[in-house]
């Protein structure tokens, strides 16, 4: 059985980690076929952690598609951070952006959906909470909505 591929963006990592299976020679052409001008940069395995890829996040969306459509899925695992603070600028963000939001909200706020839910003001605008959470998401062919592709 084939692993399905993945990307996984970590809120303390400036790239975008990505994994897919191996294409023949190498898939650095196909990365470079799908996202334009790029360098990924190939991270072999090491202490424990898997070899991976790594990519602008600003491809995010792009690349999910691309795997979507190539392999049927892609898991993609987006971390957020609890401990930042979610404030105004997150609650009168773009809903649409709702999956580029790294704030301790988790897009919750985005938009301002929710603002009221588990979270103490702490001034005019601040909102404080804690820790890190990982949402896992499984995406299908013709599933990433054409508003993030043209971000």
């Amino acid at each position: 059985m084939v692993k399905r591929p993945w990307v996984r963006r970590l809120v303390d990592h400036p790239q975008l980690w990505m994994w897919l299976p191996y294409l023949g020679e190498s898939n650095r052409p196909w990365l470079r076929e799908e996202l334009g001008r790029i360098r990924p940069a190939w991270v072999p395995s090491s202490a424990g952690r898997e070899g991976h890829w790594e990519v602008a996040r600003s491809h995010l969306w792009t690349l999910v598609d691309a795997l979507a459509i190539k392999f049927g899925t892609v898991d993609v695992y987006l971390e957020f951070s609890r401990r930042s603070q979610c404030d105004e600028r997150c609650q009168s963000a773009n809903p649409a952006t709702v999956y580029d939001c790294v704030c301790a909200c988790l897009g919750e706020n985005h938009g301002g959906a929710a603002s009221w839910k588990s979270w103490r003001p702490v001034g005019e605008s601040t909102l404080v909470s804690r820790e890190r959470a990982m949402s896992h998401f499984i995406i299908g062919r013709g599933e990433v909505p054409s508003r993030l592709l043209s971000q």
